[in-house]
């Protein structure tokens, strides 16, 4: 009988050490390096302060052109005749006067033109106005800046699958091109900011929506909980007699000194798991839900209802509100949690609005802008509003033209950030000219061209908070390629 040795860590070690030892494996390491310097260097940096960073991700592509809608009379009316049946008006037809209007936002975009939102994103409005959230033009995915005449030439660089749902959710979150390699550019932010958070069990990257591409790390993985709390073996620290003989056992199964590697590790793995639930678990047990209002009688809990509009027909969160009220408690226990840095996801799908756009695409206005300006507010009455940034994302946007019913997939749209640091009350980055055979468009359809890449976008995020400019690569290997690493859309100190 063949001889079996057990394999030790040392062995296991110095094995894959060994595997290491080709061109692609001395890249790695040097590149391993790298980011361990730079980490050193952010442990080393004087940051005493909290931040947070929450990705809202629009699933199946936001029409983002009914989203941020021109609103001068010149160009509204070309608005309306490009858009057809998907156009929103801006005076209401005498035959229906209660027609919901588009609403105007205060200044203009920086090219003279005058724009407004969506009749039901009238929240959102008011945090414009007030100068606490920030549009960004005309964004999307690029390998390279690309004009309209180098696209319909063909040769040039542009993004595998561009119109693939699946691909360009994974550029948006990657960052990376055609790599098979699917690791988020909020992970590589993770792997290069955790020395922040030394002495935390818990990973910086914490997702309300199930598994992400944009969380995935090298080194920091990414933690689920449900808007009702902790996935875990709830019965594990049970008082109920049968309950806890099952899981004592498991217990002592995970107690036992392994001689092999990888059942040491996974003994390690789901201990690590069981104590971090138990700490989680435990942090939210003591900390306000912030979505109910106490009896009058002050019999009830220590809460206060700050989610007052983001209810569906019920009197229940939204499902995107839920999200942003379990990030909120989480944020609010960052202290508790030993954390100075937090990455969050949460999404909200339902906009890949092929037919009946016009309720489903109004639906999901109200909701959004309902859930992320009570989050907002929130914020702002517990004290860290400048602490948090909350920026959209979407597949991509949808074309000008109507299919008759809806619209299809597009390219470059806006979208949208908010947070107590943002410099807000603007438009960010070229809009594009809005004509369907136009200088942006790709062909005749209104499918515009980006002028803001989703790199500039992340890479003015990331900036903020807390990646030097020289470790920039480190967390968007492509940002070399494009002209503005920082967008500009934070104020100066923050």
């Amino acid at each position: 009988m063949q001889n079996h040795s057990i394999l030790t860590r040392r062995q296991f070690l110095g094995h894959t050490a060994c595997a290491g030892l080709s061109l692609t494996g001395i890249f790695n390491a040097l590149g391993t390096l790298r980011l361990m310097n730079a980490t050193l260097s952010a442990q080393a940096a004087p940051l005493d302060d909290y931040k947070a960073i929450i990705c809202l991700f629009m699933f199946g592509g936001n029409d983002a052109n009914n989203m941020l809608i021109p609103f001068d009379d010149e160009n509204h009316a070309a608005y309306i005749a490009s858009r057809d049946n998907l156009g929103l008006p801006k005076v209401a037809p005498p035959e229906t006067p209660d027609t919901p209007l588009i609403l105007p936002l205060n200044g203009s975009g920086g090219d003279g033109r005058e724009y407004a939102v969506h009749p039901n994103m009238s929240p959102l409005r008011t945090l414009f106005n007030e100068g606490k959230l920030a549009f960004l033009s005309n964004v999307g995915t690029l390998v390279a800046p690309i004009t309209r005449a180098e696209y319909r030439a063909g040769g040039a660089a542009i993004p595998p699958y561009l119109f693939s749902h699946n691909d360009q959710q994974l550029q948006w979150q990657t960052s990376l091109p055609a790599s098979s390699r699917k690791i988020g550019w909020g992970g590589r932010l993770a792997d290069l900011l955790k020395s922040l958070n030394e002495g935390s069990q818990l990973s910086m990257n914490i997702s309300i929506a199930g598994n992400n591409y944009f969380q995935v790390g090298n080194e920091v993985f990414q933690y689920h909980i449900s808007t009702n709390g902790t996935v875990g073996l709830r019965d594990y620290t049970s008082t109920n007699a049968p309950a806890r003989q099952q899981y004592r056992g498991l217990s002592d199964n995970l107690g036992m000194t392994y001689s092999h590697l990888f059942e040491a590790e996974y003994a390690s793995i789901l201990n690590r798991a069981i104590s971090t639930d138990d700490l989680v678990r435990t942090t939210l047990g003591a900390t306000p839900r912030f979505d109910r209002t106490p009896p009058a009688d002050g019999s009830g809990p220590n809460d206060q209802n700050l989610f007052p509009t983001a209810r569906g027909s019920t009197g229940s969160l939204t499902g995107l509100a839920s999200q942003l009220h379990m990030i909120l408690r989480l944020i609010h226990a960052q202290s508790a949690l030993s954390m100075r840095r937090q990455i969050f996801f949460c999404s909200i799908g339902g906009f890949d609005t092929h037919d009946n756009q016009i309720v489903d695409h109004a639906n999901l206005m109200r909701t959004v802008s309902n859930a992320v300006h009570d989050f907002y507010r929130a914020t702002e009455t517990l004290g860290f509003a400048d602490k948090i940034t909350l920026f959209t994302a979407s597949d991509f946007n949808r074309t000008y033209s109507s299919n008759g019913k809806g619209s299809d997939h597009a390219w470059g749209g806006a979208q949208f950030v908010i947070g107590g640091g943002v410099d807000g009350g603007k438009i960010y980055g070229r809009m594009p000219i809005l004509q369907s055979g136009g200088p942006d468009d790709t062909g005749n359809r209104g499918n515009w061209i980006p002028s803001i890449s989703t790199d500039e976008y992340a890479a003015t995020i990331a900036k903020w908070f807390g990646v030097a400019p020289a470790n920039m690569p480190l967390v968007l290997p492509n940002i070399g390629r494009f002209a503005l690493p920082d967008l500009g859309f934070y104020r100066a100190g923050v």
